[in-house]
Parts: C-alpha cells; sequence; structure tokens
C-alpha cells in the first residue's frame, strides 16, 4: 500500500467520525446521558488520532500525483491548505474532548460545559472537513470540479 492509498483509505474517518460524534454528542445532551458524552468524548479523541496520519500523508500522495496531465496544482494547494484549518480545527476539538473526559469522573459540571464546547467546536470542524473533503475530491474527480451533476 502506498502512502497515496493511505491518504485515500484514512481521509474518509475524520469527515465521518466527526459528524457522528457531532450526532452522538447531540443524543447524549438530549438525553442526558453522562455515559454516551464520556463515549462520544474519547470517540472525538480518537478522531483527532487518526486525523495526524491522514494530514501526514497528503504530502506524498500529492508527490504521486502531481506530474499527472489535467491534475491542477492549484486545486491540489487550496486542498492542502484547508486541510491545515481542517486539522487544527480537529485536533483542538481533541484536546478539549480529552480534558473533558479526564474531568467528568471530578466535576460534572465542568465536564459537561468542556462537552458543550467541543460540540461547538466539532460543528466547526465538521465544516472546514466538509470543505476539505471537497476540495479534495476536486483533484481527481472531474465530475465535481466542473459543476456537473
Amino acid at each position: 500500500m502506498s502512502w497515496g492509498h493511505l491518504h485515500l483509505v484514512l481521509n474518509h474517518v475524520p469527515v465521518i467520525g466527526t459528524f457522528l460524534g457531532l450526532l452522538l454528542l447531540l443524543v447524549a445532551f438530549a438525553r442526558k446521558s453522562e455515559e454516551l458524552k464520556k463515549v462520544t468524548l474519547a470517540l472525538l479523541v480518537l478522531i483527532a488520532l487518526v486525523t495526524i496520519p491522514v494530514y501526514f500523508t497528503g504530502e506524498p500522495a500529492e508527490e504521486m500525483i502531481e506530474n499527472i496531465p489535467d491534475i491542477s496544482e492549484a486545486v491540489i494547494e487550496r486542498h492542502e491548505n484547508a486541510a491545515l484549518f481542517s486539522l487544527i480545527a480537529v485536533e483542538v476539538a481533541g484536546i478539549i474532548a480529552l480534558a473533558g473526559l479526564l474531568i467528568f469522573g471530578r466535576k460534572k459540571g465542568l465536564g459537561n460545559l468542556l462537552a458543550l464546547v467541543t460540540l461547538a467546536l466539532s460543528m466547526i470542524a465538521g465544516g472546514l472537513l466538509a470543505w476539505t473533503a471537497n476540495l479534495g475530491g476536486q483533484i481527481r474527480h472531474t465530475e465535481i470540479s466542473s459543476g456537473v451533476g
């Protein structure tokens, strides 16, 4: 398996995982379930960890395709720039989720506050990830970049 293949395999995990985490955290707040909040915070920490190799396999993936005809360097650059913002957002959300997870057992009120902050940050991260994924798709999927659909 090449770095490019690994990038393509892993890049779906942060996008889908973040949106799943958002949904689960909303359900946890609606049901007032402390257990579901903890599980979801742990999931978002895991998503933050998986996002790191997704980002760092991007450069080797770029090197594999940058000389292929009809591959736009500008589209790759936009995707790469968006990926950095997504990485930062996901990692910040993951750090806050980890803090919430560690604090939940001792200070439930602060744990809930951190879960709420994680929810807000995950919404931002989810939007950035969707934008990044769309830009990444435009690199090789002309049906996305041409506006046909």
